[in-house]
């Protein structure tokens, strides 16, 4: 696997954590994902509203920050839904057990990553 801090094996540099940042590195690495970036942020902005908080624009920008982290590198991307792929089919647990230890190494990272740690 990938380290996930490699950025020479990266589509596009890490973006800052912005909706603007974000919607481009996303219809650049995943295009496939950009009505679902949009409907999310509609959503998250329409809630930020009606609860008067920013913490759902926070958990979009948390959300889609790790996303890019991932899918800008696509190695990284294409061992994740290998994962979940093994978990949705798993019936050993220690097999279990490890691809989601693996996914769970890989979203801390991507988590990390987006926040600039």
């Amino acid at each position: 696997m990938p380290t996930p801090h490699q950025d020479s094996e990266a589509l596009i540099p890490r973006p800052p954590l912005t909706t603007a940042a974000l919607r481009a590195a996303v219809a650049q690495i995943a295009p496939a994902y950009l009505n679902q970036f949009v409907d999310h942020l509609d959503q998250a902005t329409e809630q930020a509203a009606r609860q008067s908080t920013v913490a759902p624009l926070q958990n979009f920008i948390q959300q889609w920050g790790e996303f890019v982290a991932i899918h800008r590198r696509p190695a990284l991307a294409a061992r994740l839904r290998a994962l979940e792929t093994e978990v949705a089919a798993a019936t050993d647990r220690t097999k279990l057990d490890t691809a989601l230890a693996e996914i769970n190494e890989i979203t801390t990272s991507a988590r990390q990553e987006a926040v600039g740690d």
